[in-house]
């Protein structure tokens, strides 16, 4: 019988630039990642940036940062830098937005 593999939960921390807020960027980021299966967040930040952390599986953390160079009709992404440093917030379960 064939063992399975351990599941190997990888992270994403990345800043978004562009025309990124008041595009409904946000909610389309928590959707996209909720139908992932991923954990994590998503919020504006005060230099009209997008931060978002996620954690899950990674097939599924590289098809979110896919999801991410597109965004939602109406957005412009620039940029996508990742965060050396670790999230300021803990991940939260389901994904969701920090206002």
């Amino acid at each position: 019988m064939a063992r399975e593999r351990e599941r190997e939960v990888v992270a994403l921390h990345v800043r978004v630039s562009g025309t990124v807020q008041g595009v409904g960027f946000r909610w389309f980021v928590r959707e996209r990642a909720r139908r992932l299966g991923l954990s994590g967040w998503v919020r504006n930040n005060a230099d009209g940036s997008v931060e978002v952390a996620a954690e899950g599986d990674e097939p599924q953390i590289e098809l979110l940062r896919t999801e991410l160079q597109k965004g939602p009709s109406g957005a412009f992404v620039k940029s996508i830098e990742d965060v050396d440093t670790g999230p300021s917030e803990p991940v939260e379960t389901p994904f969701g937005i920090i206002r």
